[in-house]
């Protein structure tokens, strides 16, 4: 009888080691493939070769049918073992997008985080390479210093790169009311504290597409500054020619002119000019603003963009005008 329960027993536990061993293999089996889909796309991704951004499998987005919806939602992957970016998904509606203005992010420090100025070569002032960037730009889903949502990009790609396709979607959006999903992927090679870029999924989904569907790679790239992507340590491209610099956005692939701040000696604001920047007092004001006709020309910055992009950089918006 004692030797009919061994019998069982061992019989037991080895149908226990067979389930626990295959298991193991389905699991090893899954991440080998979800390791080698995101080698491959990384590997299918071109070199910078002057342009912010290019498209990704044919410029059609990889939503699942489980992951389409037209509710809305937001969901931001945990940061991995090196306290890197995953990727953030959202189905994106009016009731997402913020209703109050961008809170400082400063507090925030992205893997790869070492700053410099580049004068010349970064167009800002102050010229700083690095933004963090909101992988889910904050006009579509409103977060602010949300760590997990946070990549240390450069003023190239997140201006010329990811802001052309946020203004399609956001723009889209407002006009419609209806949703559109959104994917952002951080791709980093090895155990590389900085990405070498981000792909930006989108979808808009009552239509079917027809109204936004664009999967696009952004290069996390400088023109004239080399980048060490292990570090984030970068200088100047002795090399450079400044005549390769294209300036290049937005989902038609079509030249943009994206006037950040610049001088101007004219005294004439330039059309499209959304806040005029006093860098003497750090002030941003309204074109329309009596203050602007105070400040002297060689204190003046016209400046065309959202006004976060200048509070992030360090202005703060004339209590006269409150742009």
């Amino acid at each position: 009888m004692a030797f009919g329960i061994d019998s069982m027993n061992k019989k037991t536990n080895l149908k226990n080691r067979i389930v626990v061993f295959s298991c193991i293999i389905v699991l090893g089996l899954f991440l080998g493939l979800s390791f080698r889909i995101s080698t491959c796309a990384q590997d299918a991704i071109p070199q910078y070769s002057g342009k912010a951004s290019v498209t990704v499998n044919k410029n059609k987005p990889q939503f699942s049918k489980k992951e389409i919806t037209s509710s809305s939602y937001e969901k931001y992957g945990d940061l991995d073992k090196l306290g890197r970016c995953t990727p953030a998904i959202a189905c994106i509606g009016q009731d997402l997008m913020p209703t109050e203005d961008r809170e400082s992010i400063g507090m925030i420090k992205p893997t790869g985080w070492n700053q410099n100025k580049y004068p010349g070569l970064v167009d800002s002032e102050p010229p700083y390479l690095f933004n963090r960037c909101h992988m889910i730009g904050f006009q579509l889903t409103g977060e602010n210093a949300n760590e997990k949502n946070l990549i240390t990009g450069t003023r190239y790609m997140n201006v010329e790169g990811m802001l052309p396709y946020e203004n399609e979607v956001a723009d889209y959006i407002h006009s419609t009311g209806n949703h559109v999903m959104y994917r952002v992927s951080p791709m980093f090679e090895g155990s590389n504290l900085l990405c070498s870029g981000v792909q930006i999924e989108a979808l808009s989904v009552e239509d079917n597409g027809k109204g936004i569907s664009f999967n696009v790679y952004c290069y996390n790239v400088q023109p004239g500054v080399v980048i060490d992507y292990a570090t984030g340590d970068n200088e100047i491209d002795k090399s450079y020619n400044t005549g390769d610099f294209a300036i290049t956005g937005g989902n038609n692939g079509n030249t943009m002119d994206r006037s950040m701040p610049g001088a101007n000696n004219t005294g004439v604001i330039p059309a499209g000019t959304t806040y005029v920047v006093n860098k003497n007092t750090k002030k941003f004001h309204l074109p329309s603003c009596g203050s602007v006709t105070d400040m002297k020309e060689k204190n003046k910055l016209y400046y065309e963009g959202p006004r976060e992009e200048l509070i992030d950089q360090g202005y703060d918006p004339c209590k006269r005008c409150n742009p």
